[in-house]
């Protein structure tokens, strides 16, 4: 049984909203290592995670089905969905790239007081 339009699109709606909140607490834990809150930067890391895991078990399904010779309706949504998901993978991984940056800067200034 193919997943209908209608049920690809609120599958869609759902991996937005995920990589969204994502993506938000990826830049929210920059603005806080900037600050050097290192430890509310790490929770808003581990905020960001489990929500790219809800996105991750609504895509991962999605591609086991297809695998299964499931037929996926593939909407200008889902490509949107995918799109928004890799985007806030991106800015998660730049986010904890930035931490590291910012704790290094935190030291050498720190060595230079």
């Amino acid at each position: 049984m193919s997943t209908t339009t209608e049920e690809m699109q609120m599958l869609s709606f759902n991996i937005i909203l995920h990589a969204g909140n994502a993506r938000s607490h990826a830049m929210e834990a920059i603005a806080l290592a900037k600050e050097y809150k290192f430890v509310e930067a790490n929770k808003k890391i581990e905020q960001a995670e489990e929500e790219f895991n809800e996105a991750h078990h609504i895509q991962t399904d999605l591609l086991q089905k297809e695998a299964n010779g499931e037929k996926n309706n593939i909407t200008v949504i889902l490509i949107h969905a995918q799109d928004h998901l890799m985007t806030a993978m991106t800015v998660k991984d730049l986010a904890l790239e930035m931490i590291d940056m910012y704790k290094k800067m935190e030291a050498i200034e720190e060595a230079n007081q």
